[in-house]
């Protein structure tokens, strides 16, 4: 199971304008194996996974009525869908919230983060934009969007119908704009909404589990009899990861400073990580994705070892395996200090 014991299941909004690649981009994250994916379907939206397939995930499709999820006055709907896909026999590793293409993404986000359903977390807003579009649709003034401040990944889909002439140019002037919004956040460039799936979230594996719900594998099955899935759901750039793993207890500090500043080209980073409490060892589970970061106490099992994950599109590995090792090292003394800052964090994600 990709999840470690005591993390909450990442929930990730998944946001963009009509006709930019929501449906597309979510069908073929559906399709890939190894995770167990749970989605919110906004009735009102333009999103069109098929009902008897989420039905056959989930029970009944879990959806939000009454138009834009946003508009809803309290999140009372959303919740009510995340709690039942957040319920232990499910063992989901993600949720999915698809936005109606008028939805802002900050709105979205904080229904998430201001969630009342203590088994899911923040799992990052992920923007997808139609590139051919982009200046014609979103970005038509001289300010910057705001939506693209809130967003942890932004989707660059449909760069395959931009003219070979000038494609780069277009690409790289729709980054800046979007950099201007958000500096830091991570880009995709793709069509057909090819993201690798462990850029978004955890894959398990390269199979489906025994115990696999059964939406991938229809609609796997389904691409095959269509015929078209080389076509459609061809290769895609794959997002490179580096982990680190130590014995004993970690110094928090040094566990913090990465956390807070993640090695270059890093878009999620988690781990299992054991401190000196003065009272004994103690175990947190941390997630960074994008700016956001999470921490939670977990159950602690065996002897004392901590391990890190990074992932990201264009990771530098030789800086990164370095850093995550230096978080690493072992430490035998009990780092106040640091320790006051891993437990600020735990609060703050509560």
């Amino acid at each position: 199971m990709s999840v470690w014991a005591g993390e909450r299941i990442p929930v990730i909004a998944l946001t963009g304008y009509l006709g930019a690649g929501k449906t597309t981009l979510l069908n073929h994250l559906l399709r890939q194996p190894g995770a167990r994916v749970g989605v919110v379907v906004n009735d009102f939206g333009d999103i069109n996974v098929d009902a008897a397939l989420v039905r056959g995930q989930i029970d009944e499709p879990a959806s939000i009525s009454g138009g834009c999820v946003c508009c809803l006055p309290d999140g009372g709907g959303l919740d009510e869908a995340l709690r039942k896909l957040a319920h232990p026999r499910l063992a989901l590793d993600v949720v999915i919230v698809e936005a109606s293409g008028i939805a802002q993404p900050g709105s979205l986000a904080r229904l998430i983060q201001y969630s009342g359903v203590e088994r899911v977390r923040v799992g990052g807003v992920v923007d997808v934009v139609d590139a051919v579009e982009y200046f014609r649709t979103v970005d038509t003034g001289a300010l910057v969007p705001a939506r693209f401040s809130v967003a942890s990944l932004v989707v660059l889909n449909k760069c395959d119908q931009l003219p070979d002439s000038d494609r780069e140019e277009t690409l790289s002037r729709i980054e800046r704009r979007i950099r201007g919004a958000n500096p830091d956040v991570h880009i995709v460039r793709t069509s057909l909404g090819r993201v690798d799936p462990s850029l978004v979230y955890d894959v398990a594996s390269l199979e489906d589990p025994d115990d696999q719900l059964p939406i991938g594998a229809l609609l796997r099955a389904a691409q095959s009899v269509d015929g078209h899935g080389s076509h459609r759901h061809g290769s895609h750039e794959h997002a490179r990861a580096v982990s680190a793993r130590s014995v004993g207890t970690a110094d928090p500090g040094r566990v913090v400073d990465v956390l807070e500043a993640p090695p270059a080209g890093a878009y999620r980073l988690k781990g299992r990580i054991a401190v000196r409490t003065g009272r004994g060892v103690a175990v947190y589970v941390v997630n960074v994705v994008g700016r956001s970061i999470h921490v939670a106490r977990a159950a602690r099992s065996g002897e004392p070892a901590s391990e890190l994950v990074a992932v990201g599109l264009h990771l530098d590995e030789d800086d990164a395996r370095p850093s995550l090792e230096r978080a690493l090292e072992p430490s035998a003394g009990v780092g106040q200090v640091g320790l006051a800052r891993l437990r600020r964090l735990a609060r703050a994600s509560a």
